[in-house]
């Protein structure tokens, strides 16, 4: 499977996600969707991005935005965060790295003094009909839920 780019229409991809529930991209046609990758569940970064989508969630909810998390966490680990951080979206589990290859956010990082490939924090923003609009690489998390709320009222 290739990458994707901006302005092509993302592959219609499934997952499984907290709450027991399976999905797929195209459940979603109609709404923004706004797809955010961290590299792991109960770190300080990963929580603070989480809660910062948490506290403006009602105001991508009044932009027929829905967000979702995703890292390679699994579903159990997924279902405690998203319950100790009261996150009213849900969390897919890409275990399996399907979609951090589709979004191509699999890099090479120092971890500890050895080198391995994690999540490099990334999100995306797709559009109600299924393409691309946007993507910010190498997030830092102050501000950028907010720049992604801008993005998203242009």
């Amino acid at each position: 499977m290739k990458n994707i780019i901006i302005g092509e229409a993302v592959p219609d991809f499934s997952a499984k996600m907290t709450g027991d529930k399976a999905i797929k991209l195209s459940d979603f046609r109609g709404k923004n969707v706004v797809l955010y990758f961290y590299p792991k569940n109960n770190t300080p970064g990963c929580t603070l991005e989480a809660q910062d989508f948490r506290d403006n969630y009602e105001q991508f909810e009044a932009t027929n935005t829905l967000v979702l998390g995703v890292s390679r966490d699994n579903l159990k680990s997924h279902d405690n965060f998203k319950c100790k951080q009261n996150l009213p979206f849900d969390l897919i589990s890409d275990n399996d790295e399907t979609l951090c290859q589709l979004f191509d956010v699999l890099k090479l990082k120092n971890m500890y003094g050895k080198q391995v490939i994690g999540i490099e924090r990334s999100t995306f923003l797709i559009n109600a009909d299924g393409i691309l609009v946007q993507e910010w690489r190498k997030v830092k998390t102050d501000g950028h839920c907010l720049n992604v709320l801008e993005q998203i009222l242009k």
